[in-house]
């Protein structure tokens, strides 16, 4: 195992840092000389600037070369270019140059790498889908974001792990391609996100960081590392604040929507008492309240409205019956505001509040065994409303309601109250509430002088809610009746939404990594690498939907359409539980040819847990299963120099062979007239290259660049549609077999390319030093939709773009310890969305959520103490 000596926090990166490696453990007896050769390997090639995607410290050498990180992504800490695993990282120094505040806004700048919604209702949600991998609609996440090696908490009502503010003081980040199953917490099948917190040091040492900038960005973050007592007890705690306002203006509410206001803390306690010993307590916490997401509208389903009966055409119109003329109008104000205006019908909100820690105890038993114990505690707690039809229109409004934390009072331009349409009262549950707890044990070992690397251990995660879960839902309700029941029907009525999932997973775990230069001093460098897990898993959940039938003192179920009394409403309710079980492996081969060649083959087998459908309109539908994935992969990892030019190049073909797709469509039970939503399960295979060049042609210059391409398709794909549709096998009567396996895949942008450069201006050290970057990340074309046709679902189709971000650095002004960065994102204000609702043809509108604008500002910066 290798680590390197990282510069203290805000150290000049010219400064001569020697660097410190070790294979395997820390030895206590002498180096071998594979060690010591290894050793001069790497400061030959120690670098003197920064690295966009790998990053490390400076080192003594007359030839600059090309930094590296230490990562863990196989559990240990390693140097990035020595592991068999396709990983992009990040420094914390790079996070801060991109403004990278969350999971969004690392797509174009990851291959193979989206982030976004995935049809939730929430721009907060920033779900990551990694190689054509991820989550969908009450689906469990296919990429896990883990925080100190413990995976976050997951909302259930949308894609959510963990809330904002976890990017700050991190050591790094890594993302890790491919199934990563084996060794960490949750099975997954696209991949995993490491976030990486910097732990205390023996320096005393701190700073202080504010920021400014448009959309009246208003910024504070600052830091203090403590050693208590030296080498025995350390401290360093973080803390931030950050507020922005939004760049999507609510005419209806005089509101700013996508603005961003939120504060975090965390806390680390180091304790060595003994030697061999360790325990490092991690304690977080996080609030967040914002204005929620900008809806836009971009269409509504004439048709489809007259069809349904909530529009009529003609000149001569019943009473109470609404002109289909109002719904153009509706969409054609939306036309006239344009992306950055909207008319909601809900003033909309979203709130996150979670806190946890997480403690970890290390102890070595002996000079190549240690045993860690790695226990969490965790807390979400998050509640919000949104309009996706983008209307003031009851088209399809969730929790329409205020939480009492935001009190409003007046009256909409329809000349209803403001607290919520239809006189309902607020909503004082959460829609998310819930507890998450792990437990893992594990004994690492370092063996046959390094050449045997394993971990074996067990992994224990429990979530559960810990309180109610609830919110009303409007929809499908006529222009004519926005604001008001109609009398002896559930039309109009909210239809409340109460839940409750509770996910148990257990898991035993093995990996070992045997260099067979044990065997024979020739075949130093050849490795194999086998891993296997196998994991219980337990879905528990019920559900309760209802609607208040008006005036008749009853309620119509969700789920059955049953009639039941109000205050009988438990009868609408149903259960289910889901038990699986599944083995997880890993099988690979790498060889370092030399110090600068690695190469890899693996495959791995992954899987995505099963779960409760909410929205089942049948006993058979109530649970879906878990989908399933076998990869092959090879690579390589190279670094070379063209005379005195270095260079690296990294490159990545892998195959996948993927089941059991969850993938949500709507249902209809004709027995008991009941709508819903059910999964079904498809198959594809999906192939991809990605690769990664590093070029410094001169000391102060680094070029960059990635590229990814991933073909997904898929191989059977077949439903069963509830109305005439038109799919891959023609026009498919309700009721028949309708074949979407020549749709593009869902949530996968084929192609994605980054171009970045680092400069450093020659100037006198006792300026400091003054570097500019500048990042460039296109993604093609992108389909959100599952199953429809893009000509039967308008904007299903996320047009491709490309971003330009780029940043000021000037470090350690006049030698006093002060940083200056001015940054600029979307720098040529480029206009494009990230979301689509999807639902032209469900519910009969059609809406966007577009990304950010032109963002710029100003950090400032001061250190104090011994690593200024």
């Amino acid at each position: 195992m290798q680590t390197m000596t990282i510069a203290p926090n805000g150290a000049s990166e010219r400064s001569t840092i020697v660097p410190r490696l070790r294979l395997g453990r820390p030895k206590r007896k002498g180096a071998s000389a594979i060690r010591l050769s290894l050793l001069a390997g790497i400061a030959a090639m120690a670098p003197t600037a920064p690295s966009f995607a790998q990053e490390g410290p400076a080192a003594s050498s007359s030839e600059p070369g090309i930094s590296d990180i230490v990562v863990t992504a196989q559990r240990r800490e390693e140097r990035n270019q020595s592991v068999p695993i396709a990983i992009t990282a990040f420094s914390q120094e790079k996070l801060t140059q991109n403004n990278i505040t969350g999971a969004q806004d690392l797509s174009g700048l990851v291959p193979s790498l989206v982030v976004g919604a995935n049809g939730s209702g929430s721009r907060d949600t920033q779900s990551p889908t990694l190689r054509g991998q991820g989550a969908t609609f009450q689906g469990a996440s296919a990429v896990v974001i883990y925080m100190n090696e413990v995976p976050l908490p997951a909302a259930v009502t949308l894609n959510q792990q963990g809330g904002p503010g976890n990017f700050i003081d991190l050591e790094n980040l890594q993302v890790l391609a491919g199934p990563q199953g084996t060794l960490f917490g949750r099975n997954t099948t696209g991949g995993a996100m490491l976030l990486v917190p910097r732990k205390p040091t023996d320096q005393l040492e701190g700073y202080v960081e504010g920021s400014i900038g448009n959309y009246d960005l208003r910024g504070l973050e600052g830091m203090v590392n403590v050693p208590i007592v030296e080498d025995k007890l350390l401290v360093r705690a973080v803390g931030a604040y950050n507020d922005r306002a939004g760049f999507t203006r609510d005419v209806v509410w005089n509101k700013r929507r996508d603005d961003v206001h939120w504060y975090t803390g965390r806390i680390g306690i180091m304790m060595k008492p003994v030697e061999r010993f360790s325990n490092y307590l991690m304690m977080y916490g996080t609030r967040s309240s914002t204005n929620g997401t900008g809806f836009i509208n971009t269409g509504i389903n004439i048709a489809g409205m007259s069809a349904f009966g909530l529009c009529q055409e003609g000149p001569s119109i019943p009473a109470m019956v609404s002109s289909c003329d109002v719904y153009r109008k509706q969409a054609e104000l939306a036309n006239e505001l344009g992306p950055r205006k909207t008319r909601l019908g809900v003033d909309e909100f979203q709130y996150v509040r979670t806190w946890g820690l997480t403690n970890t105890t290390s102890y070595e038993l002996t000079d190549e065994l240690t045993l860690r114990n790695i226990v969490s505690y965790q807390r979400f707690k998050g509640s919000y409303s949104y309009d996706s039809d983008g209307t003031p229109l009851q088209q399809n409004d969730q929790n329409p309601t205020r939480y009492p934390d935001f009190p409003v009072s007046g009256l909409s331009e329809f000349g209803l109250p403001l607290a919520g349409f239809n006189n309902l009262p607020g909503n004082t549950a959460p829609r998310d509430n819930l507890r998450a707890l792990t437990e893992e044990l594990q004994l690492q070992g370092a063996m046959l002088d390094d050449h045997l690397n394993f971990t074996v251990g067990g992994f224990y995660y429990d979530q559960k809610p810990v309180g109610p879960m609830n919110g009303p839902q409007i929809v499908f309700c006529p222009a004519a009746f926005t604001g008001f029941p109609i009398p002896g029907t559930a039309a109009c009525s909210a239809q409340q939404v109460q839940v409750g999932i509770s996910t148990r997973s257990k898991a035993l775990y093995g990996q070992a990594t045997l260099d067979f230069g044990v065997a024979a001093p020739e075949l130093d460098g050849l490795r194999l690498t086998a891993g296997y897990r196998y994991t219980w898993d337990t879905v528990k959940g019920f559900a309760r939907l209802y609607t208040p039938v008006e005036g008749t003192g009853n309620v119509v179920c969700g789920s059955d359409a049953q009639m039941v009394p109000v205050g009988e409403e438990a009868r609408c309710g149903f259960s289910a539980t889901l038990k699986s079980r599944a083995p997880t492996w890993t099988f690979g081969i790498d060889y370092q040819a030399n110090r600068n060649l690695l190469l890899y083959a693996k495959v791995s087998r992954g899987f995505k847990a099963g779960g409760f459908n909410t929205y089942s309109v049948r006993p058979s539908t109530r649970t879906y299963e878990p989908e399933k994935v076998t990869s092959y992969e090879t690579g390589f990892k190279s670094d070379w120099r063209l005379g005195a030019i270095p260079l690296r190049f990294n490159g990545t073909y892998y195959y996948s062979d993927y089941n059991n797709i969850q993938r949500v469509t709507g249902d209809f039970n004709p027995e008991t007239n009941a709508g819903g939503a059910q999964f079904l399960g498809a198959s594809a295979r999906i192939q991809g290259v990605e690769a990664e060049v590093t070029v410094r042609p001169i000391p102060e210059l680094e070029l960059g660049g990635n590229l990814s391409y991933t073909d997904a398709d898929y191989r059977n794909f077949t439903y069963t549609p509830l109305s005439p549709t038109l799919a891959c096998n023609g026009l498919v009567p309700a009721g028949g077999t309708a074949d979407a396996s020549c749709n593009p895949f869902q949530y996968v942008t084929p192609w994605i390319y980054n171009l970045n450069a680092a400069l450093t201006l020659p100037v006198p050290d006792s300026v400091g030093e003054i570097s500019l970057t500048a990042n460039y990340s296109h993604r093609s074309d992108q389909n959100t939709e599952a199953l429809l046709p893009p000509s039967q679902q308008p904007g299903s189709i996320l047009t491709g773009y490309g971003l330009l971000n780029l940043s000021l650095n000037w470090q350690d002004v006049g030698q006093k310890g002060v940083d200056l960065t001015f940054f600029v994102t979307n720098a040529t204000n480029k206009l494009y969305r990230i979301s689509n609702t999807n639902l032209y043809q469900s519910l009969l509108t059609a809406a966007s959520v577009y990304g950010e604008p032109r963002m710029y500002g100003l950090k400032l910066r001061y250190r104090f103490g011994e690593g200024r």
